[in-house]
């Protein structure tokens, strides 16, 4: 991946969607990544509706989807085993750090990985 290259967790495309504008400065520019976790995350949300279902898919068009591999598996498996995450939230970590993409979120359990190239913003 280039240096241009961003993760972007679930949390980030639901305040997006949401109108929080101020997240576009850290997207803008940037090639942009997400895990298939965040994009099945994204689309099973119990009350989504049809037409955010549609905004969603098209959204994912512009978007790099990356798969689940053997290597992110194993990593993920680590990092759950390391520091308790949640399963999906592993899995998404495992994905940065094994493609070396930062991870932008709002979700401070992430600062628990070391390793992890991690943009971190706040709610306000």
């Amino acid at each position: 991946m280039n240096g241009n290259s961003i993760l972007v967790d679930s949390n980030v495309i639901i305040a997006l969607t949401n109108g929080n504008k101020d997240v576009i400065p850290i997207l803008n520019d940037r090639v942009i990544y997400i895990s298939v976790i965040s994009e099945m995350e994204l689309l099973s949300w119990p009350k989504i509706s049809e037409y955010e279902i549609c905004i969603l898919k098209e959204l994912f068009n512009d978007i790099h989807i990356i798969d689940l591999s053997e290597k992110i598996k194993e990593k993920a498996i680590l990092i759950r085993r390391t520091y308790s995450l949640k399963l999906p939230d592993a899995i998404i970590a495992a994905t940065s750090i094994v493609y070396n993409i930062p991870l932008f979120t709002f979700d401070k359990e992430f600062a628990k990985i070391e390793e992890l190239d991690l943009l971190l913003m706040q709610f306000d």
